[in-house]
């Protein structure tokens, strides 16, 4: 099973896609949408059902809760509280918040290194912030301990 994140804008949806053993996030892509309406809705739930279909399926979909750098509610964080709970509805799976301030601004950072072309850039960045913000998320997870290689001559 995977993991989907999404970027949730109110002109673009940036989705991430994590590996089969939840380790690794991946930008997948943009969905543009006219506002954070029902088309949003129905774009990310045509989105996760075409991941699901491609990929090992999708058990969980993360969706960043915008909030200012203190932490209190932005202006669009009950808008998308409200997304999540109507996407959770639709897909049937569950909806996990995810806070993702500074994603945007981390992901811009990591293109930056690799592409000049700020254009370029501006074309992946929702993508990437999903990425950033999925990989944030699957490194907090509990997951199985790895023990560590013990050299028996030392």
């Amino acid at each position: 099973m995977r993991v989907v994140a999404l970027d949730v804008g109110e002109r673009r949806i940036g989705v991430a896609v994590s590996d089969a053993t939840l380790t690794l996030a991946r930008p997948v892509g943009v969905v543009r949408v006219s506002s954070l309406g029902a088309g949003a809705l129905q774009a990310a739930a045509s989105e996760i059902a075409r991941l699901a279909a491609e990929e090992d399926g999708v058990s969980t979909v993360v969706v960043g809760l915008p909030r200012r750098l203190d932490g209190s509610p932005s202006d669009l964080t009950a808008r998308i509280r409200a997304f999540a709970a109507d996407l959770g509805r639709v897909t049937q799976l569950p909806i996990v918040l995810q806070d993702e301030r500074l994603t945007s601004r981390e992901a811009e950072s990591r293109l930056a290194l690799t592409d000049r072309d700020w254009r370029s850039r501006k074309r992946r960045l929702d993508a990437a912030a999903a990425a950033v913000m999925l990989q944030d998320y699957l490194d907090a997870r509990p997951g199985p301990s790895i023990p560590l290689a013990v050299d028996p001559g030392h």
